[in-house]
């Protein structure tokens, strides 16, 4: 807890903080980084092989399979995350299943269904891109300034005699 919300509670609650904080259960960190790297690397494996699929069933190269892949995986998700498995596998994995493109389809058709109720514009487009705005914002803003920087420190990366 910070320290400005720390002064401002009664010596008792903060007497309460100390002893909750000390009862606290100690978090089982190799467990859940091992889970994380497990269940994202199955899925970074899973789309891997979607794309070799692409590449020797259907005929693509490896750059154009990639588009593909990409939508086969959110498909997954969403598919998955429709059926409530997304979000039993992510109570399991933790952060692994967040990470990877799958779980940020996954969180998008998850704030769809629960705000569906609401109607189809502001329920369930509304909620649903509240939460994309911001990673989209912050994505675009990322590679901006990756680009400026691509540009300052890799001579003859901009175009010129």
């Amino acid at each position: 807890m910070s320290n400005n919300k720390k002064k401002k509670l009664t010596p008792v609650q903060q007497e309460y903080q100390e002893i909750a904080k000390r009862r606290e259960p100690a978090r089982p960190i190799f467990k859940n980084s091992v889970r994380a790297f497990l269940s994202g690397g199955t899925i970074c494996l899973i789309g891997q092989g979607v794309q070799e699929m692409f590449v020797h069933w259907a005929g693509f190269d490896e750059k154009k399979a990639s588009n593909p892949t990409v939508a086969v995986m959110i498909l997954l998700s969403v598919i998955l995350t429709s059926l409530g498995v997304y979000d039993k596998i992510a109570q399991w994995a933790g952060a692994g299943t967040a990470v990877p493109v799958t779980g940020f389809a996954n969180t998008m058709t998850s704030s769809a269904i629960e705000h569906r109720c609401e109607g189809l514009v502001l329920g369930v487009g509304g909620k649903m891109f509240e939460l994309a705005g911001p990673v989209i914002v912050f994505g675009t803003v990322a590679a901006f300034v990756v680009g400026i920087v691509h540009m300052i420190f890799v001579p003859g990366a901009v175009g010129g005699p």
